[in-house]
């Protein structure tokens, strides 16, 4: 039953996956006999097609083409494939090819694609320029690193200056992320300085057209012909945003030498809260408001019931204040909810969604957590009541059932979206959403087959695994009653 479960999974990701999603950057470098670019790839697992290997065991593959050019001219060609390690699910991937160039202008093209799924495929183009001819101080490209190693393992093409580093895809830090670190090599000190030196690297934010400086750092140096630069910086206080790194290196008179930049983006949804948090507390008095009067079990009450309504950024922060029985907070983010959603009147606001998801607790309620919390609950308080619900409990072939339809669907612009939900434990109340067209929601190609799991030798299709629907008659009705309301 594991390798059937896990089979299962693997086929209904290849039957709903995304499009190719890679990330692809470079840098430049220069060694003592040669200028050479670094090309970074990394593919996410999810995005690709794993193919069966072995019991339990599966793997994706990509094609890569990839071209320099100068106008029309191909000044080199590579094609290759990329297999990812072999795993029991998809996993996510990553490469790194150096190719010696000389020095000079070039248009970087790089071609991917899923060769299981040859038309899930993705281009990229940029231009690069490089010159590390003459004695004057230089400065490699500049990466950021996901994580890095010390090791002295010369094969790992990972490897450089005696450490191991994983480049970072989409120059993305995530809310997980505390430190930004880069790498970057300075060329020519001991000519161009001949004396210590000074790298100096900042952090600028970029907003409406202008920028501002949010954090700098600088290292002492001393002269010589390479000089690896590892740094790290805490970003755990930079709010979410798009900036700059600048690497800069200046000499003892504090004269500009050489500088650096590279753009990345970054997403702190704790923080960006906690800086609304105090701006809203320096503006509000919350003891002249209604959650003043909120019992600390009615505001854990209330923050659950309002998990579907909640940005996604913030639902992590949420359950750690009530994890943390941090009741001031738990007031603030309450009160600054319902402020942005009514600011004339944020209790009216509060008190009539709350008149629903008291409603939807005892109406969905399963006996194992609220009712909002169940799959059914957290769908109507996000999405509100359906057009239509058909109740299906006496069919002998599947459990009990419901399909929701949704005439109209402003939250993805769409029309005549469906929700299918099964009790597949036949516990009171325990039904699971199965399957839904509504864009972001899960999507089950397979619905039918997990319906109707003890009729499977009526599965359509050439075999269980890639059969989707299921032979109809008067004791089936899912399919009828999907197509038909």
């Amino acid at each position: 039953m594991k390798n059937l479960t896990a089979l299962l999974l693997f086929m209904g990701l290849s039957c709903s996956l995304p499009a190719l999603d890679a990330s692809v950057s470079y840098a430049s470098f220069k060694s003592p006999s040669q200028s050479y670019v670094e090309i970074y790839l990394h593919i996410a697992g999810r995005s690709v097609t794993f193919q069966p290997m072995t019991d339990s065991t599966y793997q994706a593959g990509v094609e890569v083409v990839l071209l320099f050019k100068r106008g029309e001219e191909i000044v080199k060609f590579d094609k290759y494939t990329l297999n990812s390690p072999v795993a029991s699910r998809p996993i996510d991937f990553i490469d790194l090819k150096r190719y010696a160039l000389e020095d000079g202008k070039y248009e970087l093209v790089v071609a991917v694609k899923d060769i299981h799924r040859p038309e899930n495929a993705k281009e990229f183009k940029t231009e690069i320029e490089f010159d590390y001819q003459g004695e004057a101080l230089q400065q490699s490209g500049l990466v950021l690193l996901a994580s890095y190693q010390r090791s002295e393992d010369a094969t790992n093409a990972f490897v450089k200056s005696g450490i191991q580093m994983e480049p970072l895809p989409y120059n993305f830090y995530s809310r997980h992320a505390s430190s930004l670190i880069f790498y970057n090599e300075v060329y020519n000190s001991d000519k161009a300085i001949g004396e210590d030196f000074m790298v100096s690297y900042s952090i600028e934010k970029l907003d409406n057209g202008g920028s501002e400086m949010v954090m700098i750092g600088h290292k002492r140096q001393k002269p010589q012909s390479i000089t690896p630069l590892l740094v790290h910086m805490d970003i755990s206080q930079v709010p979410s945003g798009n900036y700059n790194l600048i690497v800069e290196v200046r000499n003892r008179a504090k004269e500009l030498m050489s500088q650096k930049r590279i753009f990345f983006q970054r997403s702190n949804p704790f923080l960006d809260r906690e800086l609304e948090s105090v701006q809203l507390a320096a503006n509000v008095n919350l003891k002249e408001e209604f959650v003043e009067i909120l019992t600390p079990e009615e505001l854990e009450y209330s923050l659950r019931a309002m998990t579907p309504k909640l940005p996604q950024g913030d639902v992590d922060l949420v359950n750690s204040m009530i994890r943390d029985d941090s009741i001031n907070a738990q007031r603030l983010y309450l009160f600054s909810f319902w402020a942005k959603e009514s600011p004339t009147n944020p209790e009216f606001a509060y008190q009539k969604y709350m008149e629903v998801a008291r409603a939807i607790d005892q109406q969905f309620d399963s006996g194992f957590r609220h009712g909002f919390e169940t799959d059914r609950g957290y769908i109507y308080l996000k999405y509100g009541q359906p057009d239509d619900i058909e109740n299906r409990d006496q069919e002998p072939s599947a459990p009990p059932y419901e399909i929701w339809t949704y005439y109209e669907f402003p939250s993805t612009n769409q029309n005549n979206v469906k929700f299918v939900f099964y009790n597949p434990s036949l516990a009171p109340g325990d039904y699971q959403l199965l399957h839904s067209t509504a864009f972001g929601e899960l999507n089950n190609p397979q619905w039918q087959r997990d319906l109707y799991r003890d009729v499977p030798n009526e599965i359509q299709g050439s075999d269980y695994f890639g059969g989707s629907d299921v032979q109809d008659n008067f004791n089936r009705n899912a399919s009828r009653v999907f197509r038909d309301y």
